[in-house]
């Protein structure tokens, strides 16, 4: 998995989907949504 942090701008938007037409497990978490424990805890 994939975790990708959303610096609201819409170039992330552009990276998920290039990411997952490569075949990535791709999760998009907002800059000021999860910690850096809750990051972690997803085992990206």
């Amino acid at each position: 998995m994939i975790v990708l942090i959303d610096n609201y701008d819409s170039f992330t938007y552009n990276l998920v989907q290039y990411l997952c037409e490569l075949g990535a497990d791709v999760t998009v978490v907002r800059n000021d949504a999860a910690t850096v424990a809750e990051i972690v805890a997803m085992a990206p």
